[in-house]
């Protein structure tokens, strides 16, 4: 009898704790793409629990796609990657593919990610822009994640407070069946431990590193073929254009005429015809 209550004392103790874990707020980080397993690059001080975190130390996440015209993709790329490794950044992810011209030859193009220190963004962004034939389009956009770190942070302080009681129990623990309870509850909290330090890691690395994406375009794609002074190229647009404005004149116009004209034919010219038979039999009597 002194057994069982142990136990159910020891259960209910558990449960208390559980509860006391799950206190914090339940938000779920959104994920993060692209994202280089390294080590925190920066320490981000988490703010108390249910506080919001103040301005300077608020968690962006900052990323950039750029498409930009250049003379040498494979140049390019390469100069990237340097770029990215001096600043104290890496490559994500870089594929490149080969296109086929009008005029027979091939011209590669390819695109690259790369994460480069936030504070450094604007810095990156200048230095691939800078030398390029044109920039297409250029995007940067910034995810406020400050309320889900904190969360995050409240909830790891839950859960360890939560184990230090638990191996303090287990320490008091008298029977073998306590001990079992005990340890089988100690390695699910541990489990969430880790998930939750490996998400705010997430976002130490993601806030510290900005991702930028760059498409790089060859100029054989974007300018048409010129042979002294003549565009054969741009001709045969405009031929092109001219050949579907004129089918697509004589499609209204055939439109038109089945539209309209059929039903006009049919009330209009029916009486007509009638009339015109009745006159000539009457003309022949």
């Amino acid at each position: 009898m002194r057994e069982y209550i142990q136990s159910r004392t020891v259960i209910g103790i558990i449960l208390l704790l559980l509860l006391a874990a799950c206190a914090s707020s339940a938000g779920q980080p959104a994920p993060i793409n692209q994202f280089a397993p390294r080590s925190v690059a920066a320490e981000i001080p988490a703010p108390a629990a249910g506080q919001s975190a103040p301005e300077d130390k608020r968690i962006i996440l900052k990323t950039a796609n750029l498409s930009i015209v250049v003379d040498d993709p494979t140049a390019t790329l390469s100069r990237i990657t340097v770029l990215a490794e001096e600043m104290g950044g890496w490559v994500v992810s870089s594929q490149t593919s080969r296109v086929a011209l009008a005029s027979g030859g091939e011209v590669q193009r390819g695109t690259i990610t790369v994460r480069v220190p936030a504070e450094r963004l604007d810095e990156a962004l200048a230095s691939i822009k800078s030398g390029v034939v044109s920039v297409n389009s250029e995007n940067v956009a910034g995810q406020d994640v400050t309320q889900d770190y904190t969360d995050l942070t409240s909830r790891l302080t839950n859960l360890e407070a939560a184990e230090k009681q638990l191996r303090t129990i287990m320490d008091n623990a008298q029977t073998t069946q306590d001990v079992l309870t005990v340890y089988n509850e100690l390695v699910r909290v541990r489990g969430e431990i880790e998930t939750t330090r490996g998400r705010i890691q997430y976002y130490d690395q993601a806030a510290a590193f900005s991702a930028i994406t760059v498409e790089v375009i060859p100029t054989a794609i974007e300018a048409p073929i010129q042979i002294a002074g003549w565009s054969p190229g741009r001709t045969a647009e405009q031929a092109l254009a001219a050949l579907i404005n004129t089918l697509r004149v004589l499609a209204d116009v055939l439109i038109t005429v089945v539209i309209v004209g059929v039903p006009l034919a049919l009330i209009i010219g029916l009486p007509l015809g009638l009339m015109f038979r009745a006159l000539r039999r009457r003309a022949r009597a």
